[in-house]
This record gives C-alpha cells, sequence and structure tokens, in this order.
C-alpha cells in the first residue's frame, strides 16, 4: 500500500497541468504565464466555448519574447512545443477585433512528461512489480478519462449555448408571427365591419 502512495505521488510529480476556464470581455486581451523548465515538454490547448462566432486570437510567447505560436479568429486547437530555455512562458488571448461578443475560453495547459513515470519505474536491475504496473496503469487511463469527459463536457456545453440561441430566435420569430397574425385578424374585422354599415345620404 505504501508503494501504492509513493508511485501516486511520484505521478503527480512528472506531469502538471493548468486547466481553467474564464471570461474574455469584448475588446479584451488576457494573458497567462508559467515558469518553465528547459527542454520540459508542453501541449496547450484552448477552446472557444461559447459567444460570437466562437473565435478568439492567440500568441504564445517565450521568456526571450520569441513567438512560438500566433494564430487569429481559431475555434479550438492544441499545440506542442518543448521548451528551449528556462524562464516565464506567456500565452496572451485577445478579442480586440469584436465589439460586442463576450466570449467564455477553455485553457488546458500540461507541462513535464507524461512518460516519465515509465521510465522513472523501469530505471535499475529490478523489474516492476505487479503493484507498480497497476499503478501506472491506472495513472495512465486516469488521465484519458479526465481528457474525455473535459472534452465531452465542453462540446456539451457548447452544443447547450448553441439550442438556447436558437431557441432564443424561434421564440422571437415565432412572437412576431404572432402579432403580424393579431393585426391582421383586427384589420380583417374592421374592413368586414365597414362593408356592412348602414351608410345613409343627408340631403
Amino acid at each position: 500500500m505504501l508503494k501504492f502512495v509513493i508511485f501516486s505521488s511520484v505521478l503527480i510529480a512528472f506531469a502538471s497541468s493548468i486547466e481553467l476556464t474564464f471570461e474574455l470581455p469584448d475588446n479584451a486581451n488576457q494573458c497567462f504565464y508559467e515558469d518553465l523548465k528547459k527542454d520540459v515538454d508542453t501541449v496547450f490547448e484552448f477552446q472557444v466555448v461559447t459567444g460570437g462566432h466562437y473565435d478568439v486570437d492567440l500568441i504564445i510567447e517565450d521568456p526571450n519574447g520569441k513567438t512560438l505560436y500566433k494564430d487569429t479568429k481559431k475555434q479550438y486547437d492544441s499545440i506542442n512545443f518543448k521548451a528551449e530555455v528556462e524562464g516565464t512562458y506567456k500565452a496572451c488571448f485577445s478579442n480586440e477585433f469584436s465589439t460586442f461578443s463576450h466570449k467564455i475560453v477553455y485553457m488546458d495547459w500540461q507541462f513535464g512528461d507524461q512518460n516519465a513515470l515509465h521510465a522513472a519505474v523501469t530505471q535499475g536491475a529490478h523489474a516492476m512489480t505487479q503493484l507498480e504496473n497497476y499503478a501506472v496503469a491506472i495513472g495512465d487511463k486516469l488521465r484519458t478519462i479526465d481528457d474525455y469527459q473535459t472534452h465531452h463536457r465542453l462540446r456539451e456545453a457548447t452544443g447547450r449555448k448553441r439550442a438556447e440561441e436558437l431557441n432564443e430566435r424561434v421564440m422571437i420569430w415565432s412572437l412576431g408571427q404572432s402579432a403580424v397574425v393579431v393585426f391582421i385578424g383586427i384589420g380583417q374585422v374592421f374592413l368586414l365591419k365597414s362593408f356592412f354599415n348602414d351608410k345613409r345620404t343627408r340631403y
């Protein structure tokens, strides 16, 4: 049992991540910073959940100001890179091109070797025990499950928002159509009533 706890701690130590969902107002620019060591593998994923045309600008820079990634009006993307220098890396989201639309953006910044635990437990002359194998397999499956749940949750949120917007448009259109029918009905009543009015000519 002690070995299982130790390996679970090692699993968390080798790979870390920042997972965040935030609001990006219109005409706004928001940056996030992370200190990375040299030669650390990094995966940066983002997705616009709601707002406007579901697009946002993103730029990622290293501590020296070198641009590692830059793209405009993207709904989602996954960026893989290795930290060439040690220092503070910056990821900036921009919604400056949008005048009215607020955006809800999801980001997942993973850094560290996801497979380092395999190398750690296989070092040396001893073979992995059954418990060590189970710990590694459970860690891998938990990461996979977490990724699947996150992506399904984002798809569900995006689909729900679009369904709500569609429902609102249908309701407004239906109210407009109902108002037109009522006005036409009232107009027809007054028109028919005018046909049967007894108009007497005065001399």
